[in-house]
């Protein structure tokens, strides 16, 4: 077999023809533009194409499935790709790297989905983005507002619209104020980043409603009680195809919701989770898993069961429901079924 691997760089980038049975490789540099890429490919014609996962492992991964060409993308996280002890280290002992560990199947891959749902999920985590983004402006406001001995409604009633409103009055035009009131200025300049940022979040949140409602497997995640379209939406993107996945395990591993493993002789301990994969889906689960408490009486049975009536143990049980959730959600996608509540927990 004939292997490529290729250590994508921004501007330039190294690839290692490796022969898998004369273990015999060479190295040759390119451009990192897709015209480039395609000659290479097309000049070595490999069985197998290697990369890293990257910001262009996207785009990069579109042009060796159009030539009909095996793709690797390899996770930089895994132990197997870890550099420990090395002295010297560069773009050709990074491509020769990969290109032996996929010749001996070490390498833990990375699924890539197709264009589309790339697009989608990025337009999902800029969301999580305007989000915070918006965070950051409403406690800058409030830190604003304190220093000069004034205080806000706590929580969610400084945000309505009567509240809105009286920071509206405290505001004056920049250009209006003095020396002394500079803050009223900075108010105002940050009342209009605030309003500026809800716009454009009601926008992307249309899009993605727009999108979720053409889509039969958010609708179908919607049936269940306490999930809503952003979770839903998170969910497909994120799992794609979830015949990849053999068992609900993996599912659980894959999002990073299963304690880490410590074993060693006659001890076994587990720690906290390993918190593997996408943090924003993540933090998605187990939100909808505490609000779900109050709607799903399924996900109630899960709590109540795992916390055993101890306040210290209500994060690890959240954690259980959310896992739980994740694994259903999958099942459900998988087998295109809506939701049926278990029996036996209800």
């Amino acid at each position: 077999m004939k292997i490529l691997a290729l250590d994508l760089g921004k501007f330039k980038s190294v690839g290692c023809v490796y022969e898998t049975t004369s273990l015999q490789h060479r190295f040759e540099a390119t451009t990192t533009t897709a015209k480039a890429l395609h000659d290479l490919l097309v000049e070595h014609e490999p069985d197998r194409v290697v990369i890293e996962i990257c910001s262009i492992a996207g785009w990069v991964s579109d042009l060796v499935r159009t030539l009909g060409i095996e793709i690797q993308v390899a996770s930089t996280s895994h132990e197997a790709w870890r550099w420990k002890h090395i002295k010297r280290k560069n773009d050709r002992a990074d491509a020769l790297k990969l290109a032996q560990l996929s010749a001996m199947n070490q390498l833990q891959l990375v699924h890539v989905p197709e264009r589309e749902t790339r697009q989608w999920r990025a337009l999902i985590k800029y969301r999580h983005r305007l989000i915070g983004q918006r965070t950051q402006s409403k406690n800058h406001i409030r830190d604003l507002v304190n220093r000069e001995g004034l205080w806000l409604a706590r929580g969610a009633g400084a945000w309505t619209v009567k509240g809105m409103e009286q920071l509206a009055e405290l505001a004056r035009p920049l250009k209006e104020v003095g020396l002394a009131e500079l803050w009223r200025g900075e108010l105002a300049v940050e009342l209009t980043v605030l309003e500026h940022i809800d716009q454009q979040l009601r926008t992307v949140e249309q899009k993605l409603d727009e999108l979720g409602g053409a889509e039969q497997r958010v609708q179908l995640l919607q049936t269940i009680p306490g999930v809503g379209p952003r979770l839903a939406e998170a969910l497909v993107t994120l799992i794609d195809k979830p015949q990849r996945f053999k068992r609900g395990k993996e599912v659980g591993a894959y999002l990073g919701l299963v304690p880490k493993q410590i074993q060693s002789g006659e001890s076994n301990r587990l720690g906290r989770i390993t918190r593997a994969g996408d943090r924003v889906l993540r933090s998605l689960l187990v939100e909808v898993s505490w609000v779900g408490l109050r709607y799903n009486s399924w996900m109630r049975a899960i709590y109540e069961r795992t916390r055993r009536n101890s306040k210290t143990r209500k994060k690890i049980a959240i954690v259980a429901v959310a896992r739980k959730l994740l694994i259903r959600c999958w099942a459900m996608m998988r087998d295109g079924t809506t939701w049926r509540p278990d029996h036996r927990t209800a």
